[in-house]
């Protein structure tokens, strides 16, 4: 098959979603499929070649407490028109589907198979930018979706409220090689003491104002402790970095983005991961991370999370928000290194069950079920086409 997919955010910046359809695009082409990703860049993305097409530049805009990169040019259509006529692709698989302005515009220009993944869980500009026009659009893009996914059911509940139908629910998947055991910690963090380790984006939604007042208490039971944060942002990183020097709290890392991989190296480096998000996680990808590494989660209590995470099984779940249930959940884990080894196999276990292997599998089948019925309807419409004329000669006998 030759597959198309379509990533509205900026390639090149950290994302669920950029992942998601980088790593969708290494196994769809491992298992023989011609796949190009359409997506806007800020920059050059090399290591695709031209299995690459850059369409859009990226712009910040504020989005559900986040910042969504996207393209706002309305001057995309005859660079898509272009792109899907000299592609001829058999399947286009839109992520985000109705996001603007990439995709909605190439679900508009195409003319074959469509398939729309859903990964968000709250508002995002695809659903709210004037709501008439945007109910209108919605639906007449949605008539042209022959298959809908969600990556999780908070996922599906959310979409569903928007677009009406069956949806298969196909969750993110986890690279088990990557972020296995195998790989060696990052040397300056070890000196004997406790890690904890927080990935993810700086953004107020991610809870690190919780963490760190959390992490305050942790150090003053636990002297020998130390909070790892990796992630991308600047004004809050000022901020709560601010907030440690006023607090005369030591041991917090601020390491900013790492590349993708190094990653693994600071999972293999933590005692434990926690992640604080107060609400907003479709899925927990970064949950799933910290488990394929052999590593012990501390979580907040949230739909997305709860999906990957069974309370006491591969980690601990918390109320959001809470951080002295944060604390406490910390102290315990970190005091207790049998549990942190037993919650650690089962959490690689569970990891196994998301391998990118399996999650390609799923998308392939998918794609075959809807190239199947639509063969099937073509035949039926020719079938209906070539009787016609007979059944006419009947009526007037």
């Amino acid at each position: 098959m030759k597959v198309a997919l379509v990533c509205p955010y900026d390639f090149c910046h950290p994302g669920g979603v950029a992942y998601h359809v980088r790593e969708l695009e290494r196994q769809l082409t491992r298992m023989g499929h011609e796949v190009k990703v359409i997506a806007p860049a800020s920059s050059v993305v090399n290591e695709l070649g031209d299995r690459f097409i850059p369409i859009g530049k990226p712009r910040p805009i504020p989005a559900s407490g986040s910042i969504s990169r996207i393209t706002i040019s309305l001057r995309l259509a005859s660079s898509i028109k272009k792109v899907l006529a000299r592609e001829k692709f058999d399947i286009i698989h839109l992520h985000e589907p109705f996001m603007p302005m990439l995709c909605s515009a190439v679900l508009r220009f195409s003319d074959t198979v469509n398939i729309g993944t859903f990964h968000a869980c709250q508002g995002k500009p695809g659903y709210g930018f004037g709501r008439p026009i945007s109910t209108f659009m919605l639906k007449r893009r949605a008539r042209k979706l022959h298959a809908k996914i969600a990556v999780s059911r908070v996922a599906l509940e959310f979409a569903s409220k928007h677009v009406n139908g069956h949806y298969d629910i196909i969750p993110n998947g986890i690279d088990q090689e990557r972020f296995s055991r195998d790989v060696a910690p990052v040397d300056s963090f070890r000196d004997g003491k406790r890690n904890i380790l927080f990935v993810g984006r700086l953004e107020k939604r991610k809870g690190v104002n919780y963490l760190l007042r959390a992490y305050q208490q942790v150090k003053s039971e636990i002297p020998d402790s130390r909070l790892i944060i990796v992630g991308p942002g600047t004004r809050l990183r000022k901020k709560y970095e601010k907030w440690v020097r006023k607090n005369d709290l030591s041991d917090v890392a601020f390491v900013g983005q790492v590349s993708y991989d190094d990653l693994p190296r600071y999972y293999k480096t933590a005692d434990v991961c926690c992640f604080s998000a107060t609400g907003q996680e479709s899925f927990g990808i970064v949950l799933l991370e910290a488990m394929a590494a052999g590593k012990p989660v501390v979580a907040s209590n949230i739909d997305g999370y709860a999906t990957v995470l069974t309370h006491g099984v591969e980690g601990l779940l918390v109320p959001p928000k809470d951080e002295q249930a944060l604390a406490r959940a910390l102290i315990a884990l970190l005091k207790d290194s049998r549990l942190q080894q037993q919650m650690g196999e089962r959490g690689r276990l569970k990891a196994a069950e998301y391998s990118w292997e399996r999650i390609a599998r799923k998308v392939v089948g998918c794609y075959q079920r809807v190239l199947s019925e639509r063969r099937g309807s073509e035949r039926l419409s020719q079938t209906e086409a070539s009787l016609a004329p007979a059944e006419e000669k009947l009526l007037l006998l």
